[in-house]
């Protein structure tokens, strides 16, 4: 949304879930809700994080009428000065209830975008009828895959006419070629050895714990290999020391780096010092660290599922495997790095990816939903 800013006149509402028991859970979880500050310049965009009450792993299913009743006055509030005509909402549940409610009560129409397996593991819950009323309740819906509108719009009553299908781009500058032998410098690595980078948040679904054992079986083969794991903990834990632990156990301890949560300028670098990108996940709606992976000239082995498809959309990108087969992730990846690939093609998908595209897209779509807004004073749908 950043990048939308330097075309439309924005501002961003980033509802802080919040409980009395936060700050005692963070003393076993860290990273738990990290406080973040209530309001901040990003940019040069206003960024304003109201708190709304959530309590850890209990009724979850009133989420997004709390956050609607905690956020309504910021949102009131802000949509005012910016003279707002348009709600962007990411995220269907609790972000795109509480959008279509305050959307309602102001007069202002919703885009909601779904984006990932957040909204898809609420099917067959408490929450999906609160989720399933705000996408009908939106004046258009955005997914990032095509597969995100077969596996949650559909299953939710919506028609693939009313998605607008915008994969995430990826930021070619910040993201782009560097030298091996000066990133490997950087990082202490030797220039002749195997590097697979994978990167994401160290959590379960990421599938770090299933890559360690392939990592192992493939130092038979490649006795140099080194595995970078780039990424920190999120709400749902931390899986490092666990990782650290794993890689011990199975004799690779020298070979596996926890490299922590980078910034992008210095994740290019991780990037460029590796052979091949590797993310044994889940699920994905549209993964932004292939296209980042391919940016800097990286083949991507990942797993079937989600939207990945649509991002490695060619043998000349990468392999996907079925999610649950390991031997043919580690066959994947051994040939990965034997393989002699096509850098050229890799970059020019990335390239074909970049932002500036994408932002197009989600700029004439603002405007047309603001261009067919009902005059203020008409009915937009039932109040809540």
């Amino acid at each position: 949304m950043f990048r939308v800013a330097q075309r439309l006149p924005l501002a961003v509402v980033a509802p802080q879930a919040w409980s009395p028991v936060d700050a005692l859970i963070r003393r076993w979880r860290p990273g738990f809700r990290a406080p973040a500050p209530r309001f901040e310049r990003m940019d040069g965009i206003e960024v304003h994080r109201p708190r709304f009450v959530s309590l850890p792993g209990v009724l979850k299913r009133a989420d997004g009428w709390l956050m609607a009743r905690c956020t309504e006055a910021t949102v009131r509030r802000v949509a005012a000065g910016l003279r707002a005509t348009v709600i962007d909402a990411h995220f269907g549940y609790p972000d795109g209830v509480a959008a279509v409610r305050i959307g309602r009560r102001l007069g202002l129409p919703v885009v909601l975008s779904l984006r990932g397996s957040k909204d898809q593991r609420l099917l067959g819950t408490a929450c999906e009828p609160a989720l399933r009323e705000a996408l009908a309740g939106a004046a258009r819906l955005i997914a990032v895959s095509e597969s995100l509108v077969r596996e949650v719009g559909a299953p939710l009553g919506q028609p693939a006419q009313r998605f607008t299908v915008v994969g995430n781009g990826v930021d070619l500058a910040r993201f782009a070629p560097a030298p091996r032998a000066e990133a490997r410098a950087r990082l202490g690595l030797s220039p002749d050895a195997p590097v697979i980078i994978s990167v994401g948040n160290r959590v379960p679904g990421k599938g770090f714990q299933r890559l360690l054992p392939v990592v192992a079986r493939l130092r038979r083969r490649f006795p140099d290999l080194v595995c970078l794991i780039v990424g920190g903990g999120a709400d749902q834990g931390d899986l490092g020391p666990a990782l650290a632990a794993q890689a011990a156990a199975l004799g690779i301890a020298d070979a596996v780096r926890l490299c922590g949560r980078q910034t992008p300028e210095a994740l290019r670098w991780h990037y460029a010092a590796a052979d091949v990108f590797a993310l044994a996940t889940a699920y994905e709606g549209w993964a932004n660290v292939f296209l980042e992976a391919m940016a800097v000239g990286l083949p991507v082995i990942s797993t079937a599922v989600g939207g990945n498809a649509e991002v490695v959309s060619s043998p000349q990108l990468g392999t996907l495997v079925p999610f649950w087969d390991d031997a043919a992730f580690e066959a994947a990846l051994e040939d990965a790095l034997t393989r002699a690939w096509s850098r050229e093609a890799i970059l020019g998908h990335a390239a074909a990816n970049g932002w500036e595209a994408r932002v197009e897209q989600l700029v004439q779509l603002f405007s047309r939903v603001s261009a067919d807004r009902p005059a203020r004073g008409e009915s937009t749908g039932k109040s809540t």
